[in-house]
């Protein structure tokens, strides 16, 4: 005989059970990957973007910070990983994805970008392109932070370019090894978690790189001297596997989004303040920053010149964003 009684208690008893069910299949647990140690700002910056948005989606969304490489992958390996979705999101350094996608390297011309004011006009012009790029590539841009001005440290002093010459160099990327070898020193191309081994076994002689990388591999100990060339600009792309993200609630996305919008500004602050207090670091190190003479950085500059152009003819989806960008400086 049917009971109705004992059929809405079951059914009711079912629905209890089943909520918890489906609480868990919208809650997502990603592992963040980045190269960068625990001390680098921009590893800082994950864990508080991490933090905020737990808080945002009321613990629906867990971010785990892997830093230092901890997953396995290599900077220019990050791109790939991410659209594979080998992992769910990662903190991507731009240049070195140029082998996927070579307009992804737009921020590394030679002298084309000189303050991060004029970085934030690039930005204007080439941002809506790198959003497309990696669009294109199975996952979603959350939000982008500047490495801070960058710097050649060297083991020896000079006043001249050919008092650098032959000197080995690591780069991050092809754009900086292109400049390197321009200005008559050896490029060679080196993943950030081989660089310190490369310096103390002496296969390169100096880097391409920011202060704040310089304290993460502590210089101080293999180089004496830094040049603020300020020659080329890059960023951390924050990315999420487009598979992942469309497995969120719509309200969840939206939170993440509002979390990522609100923190980037202050990231780019953070970006400043790194190179500031990086720098002095080196210092108290026993690192001299050189007093680079005018005639040496006309003479860096001449030899770059043509740079801008060459890479155009290579990435000709640069040119309106390069050309909007150098009118816009001008006029300001």
């Amino acid at each position: 005989m049917f009971d109705r009684r004992q059929f809405v208690a079951g059914l009711a008893g079912t629905t209890i059970l089943a909520a918890p069910t489906v609480a868990r299949a919208q809650a997502a647990n990603w592992d963040l990957s980045t190269v960068w140690p625990d001390g680098n700002f921009h590893t800082i910056n994950a864990k508080k973007f991490a933090d905020e948005v737990k808080a945002a989606t009321g613990g629906a969304v867990n971010i785990t910070v892997k830093a230092g490489g901890q997953l396995g992958f290599k900077g220019p390996e990050h791109l790939r990983a991410v659209r594979d979705g080998l992992v769910p999101i990662a903190d991507v350094l731009n240049i070195q994805q140029i082998g996927d996608e070579p307009i992804l390297g737009a921020e590394g011309i030679p002298f084309l970008v000189g303050s991060v004011d004029e970085l934030r006009i690039y930005h204007k012009h080439i941002r809506p392109v790198f959003e497309r790029v990696v669009q294109n590539n199975n996952q979603k841009n959350l939000y982008i932070v500047p490495w801070p001005t960058q710097y050649l440290h060297l083991k020896v002093k000079a006043d001249t370019l050919a008092g650098l010459a032959g000197q080995k160099v690591r780069c991050p990327d092809r754009g900086a090894q292109d400049m390197v070898n321009a200005l008559g020193l050896t490029g060679v191309v080196i993943p950030w978690g081989e660089t310190i081994p490369a310096l103390a076994s002496g296969a390169v002689q100096g880097v391409s790189t920011s202060a704040v990388s310089g304290v993460d591999g502590k210089f101080w100990e293999f180089l004496k001297y830094i040049y603020p060339t300020n020659h080329v600009w890059s960023c951390q792309m924050v990315n999420v596997n487009m598979d992942a993200w469309n497995k969120l609630p719509a309200n969840h996305r939206a939170s993440i989004e509002t979390v990522a919008k609100k923190l980037e500004p202050e990231f780019w602050a953070t970006s400043v303040k790194a190179d500031t207090d990086s720098l002095a670091r080196l210092k108290q190190g026993g690192m001299e920053v050189v007093d680079i003479p005018a005639p040496m950085m006309a003479d860096m500059r001449r030899r770059t010149a043509n740079m801008v152009q060459d890479y155009i003819k290579r990435v000709p989806a640069a040119k309106g964003p390069i050309e909007a960008y150098l009118a816009e400086v001008k006029r300001s």
